[in-house]
């Protein structure tokens, strides 16, 4: 089992930083040398993967991994394979047909090093070998429901189809559809929000609970997912929110990444249409809402109440 975190925040957050730090060393591990593997691919993709990151989604796996108390859980497996899909997404998103960022993590993005074809295919790498750790590292059934869930939330109706969305409300040439309106709304925007942002992280909960459940040779009941779904709903639109308001407020220095983008490309953000102190309070808001489910799990949740915490209050 994990170490435990208390209430404390600053033990929260020397907890978490130990465990990114644990999960660096399994994604430096899992992305090795291989034949028949170009040289070039593996530095750019050890490039983007292993840059300096919170590692949000497979500390999100570790913690719900925690919560249901059992021994023996094999958790980093699931951890690396969600973190090479946000890697890849990220490689992708920084593209020039994208989102056109020179910055990622506080440094060059993977296309402004390595040229925009090589990052694609790096990103493309990173995606495959998502489900290549899932399916080799866990007996056939939880393996196959890893790789089940990991294909909803990073697919057209999760992670990727919330991009189409994003791209849409930008305006992007051959996007956006007919069936978009010309005025968003709050549920516009949190439905898109749900999928770019929130479905993975919803993913990365119950990836948790089924290797947990795996290490019992049983699968986790259908109540504690939908928990931990509403949890991740929760914490991922409040993530998101804060993100926007960082882009807004924030400074490029802690960031780690260009300030003021979304402004200047017109995209569909919460303080753009609901103004910055009712965003505020929609982020106190969702991180209530998702301590409260974190408190249906039992006392090994309580690092989800305390990580809901933090997201609504940092600064990068």
């Amino acid at each position: 089992m994990l170490q435990k975190i208390s209430k404390d925040q600053d033990n929260f957050l020397s907890v978490w930083k130990t465990l990114a730090s644990k999960v660096d060393t399994h994604l430096s591990n899992c992305l090795q040398q291989q034949e028949g593997m170009p040289v070039r691919l593996l530095e750019a993709m050890r490039y983007s993967v292993l840059a300096p990151g919170k590692r949000l989604r497979p500390v999100l796996v570790l913690l719900a991994s925690n919560a249901f108390g059992f021994e023996n859980t094999n958790p980093w497996p699931a951890a690396c394979a969600v973190e090479f899909i946000h890697a890849y997404s990220l490689i992708h998103d920084d593209l020039p047909a994208m989102d056109d960022d020179d910055l990622r993590r506080g440094r060059p993005t993977c296309h402004k090093v390595y040229g925009e074809a090589l990052a694609i295919l790096a990103g493309d790498a990173l995606l495959t070998k998502a489900f290549e750790v899932l399916a080799k590292s866990y007996p056939p059934l939880a393996g196959a429901e890893c790789c089940l869930e990991l294909a909803k939330g990073a697919g057209a109706s999760g992670m990727v189809g919330g991009q189409v969305e994003d791209l849409a409300w930008e305006g992007k040439p051959g996007v956006r559809g007919e069936d978009h309106p010309k005025e968003a709304t709050i549920q516009h925007l949190k439905n898109l929000h749900d999928r770019k942002t929130g479905a993975l992280i919803r993913t990365s909960l119950k990836l948790g609970a089924i290797v947990s459940f795996a290490s019992q040779n049983r699968t986790p009941p259908e109540d504690l997912l939908q928990i931990l779904d509403n949890y991740g709903q929760n914490i991922g639109l409040a993530f998101q929110v804060t993100d926007d308001l960082l882009d807004v407020l924030g400074k490029c220095e802690s960031a780690g990444k260009r300030v003021g983008k979304d402004a200047q490309k017109g995209k569909l953000t919460y303080p753009g249409l609901l103004g910055i102190e009712q965003s505020k309070l929609l982020a106190v808001d969702l991180c209530k809402n998702a301590q409260n489910l974190a408190s249906q799990l039992g006392p090994n949740a309580a690092p989800l109440i305390d990580l809901a915490e933090y997201l609504v209050s940092r600064d990068h």
